[in-house]
């Protein structure tokens, strides 16, 4: 499971020229999955998510979590984070999960996470074609494979 993390200042999902989340301070979270990913795998994840103290203090150093800020958060489903590029120019997406083993993986994350958060999280819909619009607060841009847990 991995995860690409961003601190925003706001971010919003578009699909067919709907809104279909909107944030504004919080975190913006693309996850991709593969098929040996678990229950543990997401439980390290979404506790990983909620704590990575990332926004800044009154001192201005990142001590605070998404949750320490009363931050929101949006989850999109992101299966290109498995893209090998080794052999060619065109991407092989061949480690991502299929999206029948995926989307379970996907609704269970977005379920812990908002458990872990205490309150809704904002998503996109698997498989859509999404416009995310956002803007990156920092930038701070972090990402998180839950196969290197260090």
């Amino acid at each position: 499971m991995k995860v690409v993390v961003q601190r925003v200042s706001e971010a919003s999902v578009t699909i067919e020229g709907n809104v279909k989340s909107k944030i504004s301070l919080g975190l913006l979270v693309l996850v991709g999955f593969e098929e040996s990913d678990t229950d543990e795998d997401i439980e390290w994840m979404s506790n990983k998510l909620v704590s990575l103290r990332i926004f800044s203090d009154e001192n201005g150093q990142m001590n605070l979590s998404v949750k320490d800020v009363s931050g929101d958060i949006i989850i999109v489903s992101q299966f290109t984070l498995y893209a090998l590029t080794k052999k060619g120019n065109r991407p092989s997406f061949i480690k991502a999960a299929k999206p029948e083993i995926a989307i379970p993986l996907y609704e269970k994350f977005v379920a812990r996470v908002s458990n872990d958060l205490g309150k809704p999280v904002g998503t996109g819909a698997f498989g859509a074609d999404m416009k995310v619009a956002l803007i990156n607060d920092g930038p701070v841009t972090i990402v998180i494979d839950s196969k290197s847990k260090e």
